[in-house]
């Protein structure tokens, strides 16, 4: 059995296996990179390692540990109190602000998860204390981040842009930007249709310092301690926006700093770290980095572009970023996918915009996965859910997604032009 096959194969079963027991995906693919790596891939250890996800680590571990501390401070519910007032008590909104302001921060040069990193611990605590669907509010915090991220001030507009200058190939900025706006619009549009009015299944194990506090929030002054905490974060916001320094470990020097402020409320911050989504996501990213390594997702992407009908194969290739994203990089496949596309583009009567629009959008539309940065960060951040539970509606809406973006990108994109 040829090493491709071995891979997927295994792929598929801690697919497979890590749904349906209650076991940990992640611990399966750490055990999977190593037994595979080694003996069908023959790569080292040192080699299998280099795929950890070391950044989002560091991300998730940070901005969970902050968000802990801000909780336990009573900072979080300052935050809620306030964006309920901008709302004028109409909750039911705070989704489509949350979504507005993840495209603006994109569109503006935002990096993604540096924005939904940013405005999903807030999101996750208002679905919280509001009782809003937790799994609506995270999906259209990323959906908003997306909607702008193909603007040519933003990082992966000018990727794309950047890649296609390099060839023969033109692709209409604009284009490019209102194709993922109004798809990741229409996204958010249904899944508030469809969410709004359900109930996610709450933890009752969840721990004392997690819930919501009692008492009007909305007539409270802020403490010292919680404007020192805003001040954190504005501070955490200016430099990862401004600076582009890493957002993890500013959370986790801000977090640390506050902690030092407060210890005798801050002793057990570090409990709100999710672990559990750490696990998860190191290990599928870890295996995922030894196929890419290993030359298989570009010799799977490869055998697509081979196939044959232009129409198919676009189809094709949007298909398969769209898997490979929902576990993987999209910023990587994007930055793999578009050379295969390109022979294809020259070579047919395919619309160059209308092609490296709908890759463009199937590889990021996925990045909702509980595998994603993206969608990890709305696993760890989500509060009173019971996170199994959780995790399969999270698994499902990517599923949905994997299924049907791609095919809706292709509809809208490509073959109108075609």
């Amino acid at each position: 059995m040829s090493p491709e096959l071995v891979s997927v194969g295994a792929l598929l079963v801690m697919f497979v296996v890590g749904t349906v027991l209650p076991i940990n995906i992640g611990i399966l693919a750490f055990v999977a990179s190593f037994a595979i790596g080694t003996t069908a891939l023959n790569m080292t250890e040192d080699q299998i390692f280099e795929g950890f996800p070391v950044e989002l680590f560091l991300t998730i571990v940070g901005v969970t540990y902050l968000f802990a501390v801000a909780r336990r401070n009573g900072t979080v519910d300052l935050l809620v109190a306030a964006g309920v007032r901008l709302v004028r008590g109409r909750t039911s909104l705070i989704p489509w602000v949350l979504f507005l302001l993840a495209g603006v921060l994109t569109s503006l040069g935002t990096f993604t998860p540096a924005a939904v990193a940013i405005l999903v611990p807030i999101a996750m605590n208002f679905a919280f204390r509001y009782d809003i669907n937790p799994l609506m509010t995270g999906m259209m915090v990323i959906s908003g981040a997306h909607a702008g991220a193909f603007s040519p001030m933003a990082v992966s507009g000018a990727l794309v842009l950047g890649m296609v200058d390099d060839t023969e190939l033109s692709v209409a900025p604009a284009t490019l930007f209102f194709a993922s706006f109004a798809v990741n619009l229409l996204l958010s549009v249904l899944t508030f249709a469809a969410l709004r009015r359900r109930t996610m299944t709450t933890d009752p194990t969840t721990p004392p310092e997690q819930e919501a506090t009692n008492g009007d929030t909305e007539a409270q002054r802020a403490t010292g301690h919680q404007w020192a905490t805003l001040a954190a974060l504005a501070a955490m916001v200016v430099c990862a926006l401004g600076f582009q320094m890493q957002i993890g470990v500013l959370a986790l020097a801000a977090g640390a700093l506050l902690a030092l402020l407060d210890m005798k409320r801050q002793e057990k911050a570090v409990d709100g770290i999710s672990w559990h989504t750490l696990l998860l996501v190191g290990g599928m990213m870890t295996y995922i980095a030894m196929l890419e390594h290993a030359g298989i997702i570009e010799k799977i992407s490869q055998h697509a572009a081979d196939f044959g009908a232009p129409l198919v194969v676009a189809l094709l290739l949007c298909f398969t970023v769209a898997v490979t994203s929902a576990f993987a990089s999209s910023t990587a496949i994007l930055t793999a996918i578009i050379p295969i596309a390109v022979p294809l583009l020259l070579t047919s009567h395919l619309s160059s915009t209308g092609l490296i629009a709908a890759l463009a959008v199937s590889t990021t539309i996925v990045d909702v996965s509980p595998f994603s940065t993206n969608g990890a960060l709305v696993l760890s951040n989500a509060r009173g859910v019971e996170r199994r539970g959780f995790y399969r509606q999270v698994l499902g809406y990517t599923c949905g997604i994997v299924a049907a973006g791609p095919v809706v990108a292709w509809g809208a994109l490509v073959l109108p032009w075609s």
